[in-house]
């Protein structure tokens, strides 16, 4: 049985791809920050396959909670077949970067890039001894361009820098046959991060050019696929799944 360890897979786009890989018969260690709400939802959703889930509480901004992740994950299951970080820290406030406190530089930087060098760090070891690894990172659109991206400087700079770490480690660890790939979406807000496509397409969404809602479903799919024991040929790709909205530049004139 393969394992999957979901950072903040409690909720949101990471509710939906601890969702689908359980349904497709995977073991799940979840990370999540502090929403014990969600966790007890999924708890009760998923009551018949408690013995394939589990939940570990931490900040991925903080590297010894992480540790005890990968712990926890090993001691449950005895392996990690399946990296997905989903958690990213996101300032919601518009401003420049000027205007950005240290601390929020920090928390931009440490939470969507240091934290997926730590986890790498812990997991590819494993993973090359099993000869087996999908590592999953999510990214925004366009990353793969290094884009400006006005009033989100610190995000998109950890992002950027996170397409090149994702890209290398997947050349660095090819022959043990692991992947490692980016998913980017795109303007997914509110109900529709944990929504179904069937959901997305009741309503009308004019901004985005496909005429619906991404979904957190649309996410969990493209996922669950590069997840696959054939989707090995898919490595180093930075996959954009955002219906051909502009979220870089939907507020710009």
């Amino acid at each position: 049985m393969r394992h999957a360890l979901i950072t903040a897979g409690a909720k949101g786009l990471g509710r939906k791809v601890t969702e689908l890989l359980l349904e497709r018969g995977y073991s799940v260690t979840v990370n999540y920050r502090s929403d014990e709400a969600a966790v007890r939802s999924l708890q009760e959703k998923y009551a018949h396959l408690k013995d394939r889930l589990q939940f570990v509480r931490g900040d991925v901004t903080k590297k010894e909670d992480l540790s005890v992740l990968v712990e926890s994950a090993l001691q449950r299951f005895g392996r990690i077949d399946c990296l997905i970080n989903n958690a990213g820290p996101y300032i919601f406030e518009r401003k420049k970067l000027a205007d950005y406190t240290e601390e929020e530089w920090y928390e931009m930087i440490e939470g969507n890039l240091s934290a997926v060098f730590h986890l790498v760090k812990k997991t590819i070891p494993l993973m090359r001894k099993q000869r087996f690894g999908r590592i999953i990172t999510y990214g925004f659109q366009g990353a793969a361009d290094a884009p400006g991206w006005v009033h989100r400087s610190a995000f998109s700079a950890a992002k950027v820098g996170l397409v090149s770490l994702t890209k290398t480690i997947a050349l660095e660890e090819a022959e043990y046959g692991i992947t490692a790939n980016m998913v980017c979406p795109g303007n997914i807000v509110g109900e529709m991060k944990e929504a179904t496509i069937a959901y997305a397409r009741t309503k009308n969404d004019e901004e985005t050019p496909i005429g619906r809602s991404g979904t957190g479903e649309d996410i969990a799919r493209v996922i669950a696929f590069l997840c696959e024991e054939d989707s090995d040929m898919i490595t180093g790709a930075v996959i954009d799944v955002t219906g051909g909205v502009n979220v870089l530049h939907r507020y710009r004139t």
